[in-house]
């Protein structure tokens, strides 16, 4: 790889031993994806902390916090001592949430571990924000900024929302981007491979949460790893849908950049979205695609009865959660179904400074922070039964935790919280 004089000197060691060893992993990595060089980057999401049993022994038995960060960020069996981060740094979710440790069957100890840990993170400089959409409360990348970014569904809002450059990345190289500004120059850093390949067009309006959903979630099935350009959207859609779009996109694919002709930022028109390529195929959304992508989502469902509604995958908006509090209001959930509700730690403080969290209490749910069900492998004990108004995890739940899950909309979620059944059955 071709490296500056300033990426020569961190690898050599000029800048600490961390360094190096960022430097180290980042130039094994970039060779083994055929990067010509590393680009500059400021702005990286990732996770530092620890939230395990395994990591909380691990940091007793070989060298406390020090050690889980040389091991486990910067792939070294030698000790070496943390630094402070050089790049705008944020904290994506952890496995739980610490503020409602007994829902999630997580010890005390596990907790003030984390509390270390977190404190830990801190003091080297990471924005605490535990969230999956970081974009939400905070982190905003401007278009063309190169970005180090985990987590699926916020790294395709950044290329296609945003338009924004990163690829999907790991803890070890958002960790090693953290401390050295750099990530390996290729993928969707790159001008040509942010162009559009595939052509779909939809035949129906797109209007809802759901519609956008299930549109996202037949369109990744099949474009997998490859740019869409989609044509025939009749208005624009807002965050929340778009937010639901590319998680689900990316969540039956692998889907991590998408173009929309008209509204995202690299595709005023179908020649700039495929800069020059030509689409090698093109295929139509309608409403027999619709009806077969919500048959086969809801595949995994029978049973009628309701144990737990989960909404907030990705994060809810402050907009979801005002809406989810003017369906509750004046009722109450049915008592052997439980409703969660999750959402950025901030985006709550703002709920409750609302309201919002008052009325969803009062109605017997929960608001929750800094994960999921699907990061924490928790539900509600005796959980069969799951609803939801998120395609991406109405596809990960019951393969991860064995659960049948219906998908559908807000309100039917909300009505199954209340009822206890699922009314669309």
């Amino acid at each position: 790889m071709r490296l500056t004089d300033v990426e020569k000197a961190m690898r050599d060691g000029e800048a600490g031993p961390a360094v190096a060893k960022a430097m180290d992993l980042l130039i094994r990595y970039g060779e083994a994806l055929g990067a010509e060089g590393l680009v500059e980057t400021r702005n990286v999401c990732g996770t530092v902390t620890a939230t395990t049993p395994f990591l909380r022994d691990f940091a007793v038995n070989k060298g406390g916090l020090d050690a889980v960060f040389s091991e486990f960020n910067l792939d070294s069996q030698e000790v070496v001592a943390t630094p402070k981060v050089k790049a705008f740094s944020s904290h994506l979710q952890l496995g739980f949430d610490p503020h409602h440790p007994a829902e999630m069957g997580v010890s005390d100890e596990i907790v003030q571990f984390y509390k270390k840990s977190e404190a830990a993170a801190a003091k080297m400089g990471v924005q605490i924000l535990n969230t999956c959409t970081p974009y939400q409360v905070g982190n905003v990348p401007t278009r063309g900024e190169h970005l180090a970014w985990m987590e699926s569904s916020a790294v395709i809002y950044a290329n296609s929302v945003l338009g924004a450059r990163t690829n999907t990345e790991g803890r070890e190289s958002t960790s090693c981007a953290m401390i050295t500004c750099r990530i390996p120059d290729w993928g969707f850093h790159r001008d040509e491979g942010r162009r559009g390949t595939l052509g779909v067009h939809t035949d129906i309006p797109l209007e809802t949460v759901e519609d956008w959903g299930l549109f996202g979630y037949w369109m990744g099935d099949w474009v997998q790893e490859r740019v869409p350009v989609i044509t025939g959207v009749r208005s624009s859609p807002n965050l929340p849908r778009l937010k639901h779009f590319g998680a689900a996109a990316s969540s039956s694919g692998g889907v991590e950049m998408y173009h929309i002709v008209g509204i995202t930022p690299e595709a005023n028109t179908v020649e700039q979205a495929f800069g020059g390529n030509k689409a090698t195929e093109v295929r139509h959304y309608g409403r027999r695609e619709r009806e077969l992508t919500l048959e086969r989502i809801n595949s995994t469902a029978s049973d009628s009865k309701v144990d737990y509604v989960m909404l907030g995958c990705p994060h809810y908006t402050i907009e979801q959660i005002w809406e989810a509090a003017q369906l509750l209001e004046g009722r109450k959930l049915h008592p052997e179904t439980a409703l969660w509700i999750w959402t950025p730690r901030a985006i709550k403080e703002l709920a409750t400074r609302n309201g919002y969290t008052q009325i969803i209490e009062a109605a017997g749910g929960k608001i929750f922070t800094d994960s999921c069900s699907a990061m924490s492998r928790a539900v509600p004990p005796g959980t069969k039964v799951v609803a939801l108004d998120s395609a991406k995890q109405a596809h990960y739940l019951p393969a991860i935790l064995g659960l049948q899950a219906w998908f559908g909309t807000t309100e039917q979620c909300i009505e199954a919280a209340c009822t206890g059944r699922w009314s669309a059955a």
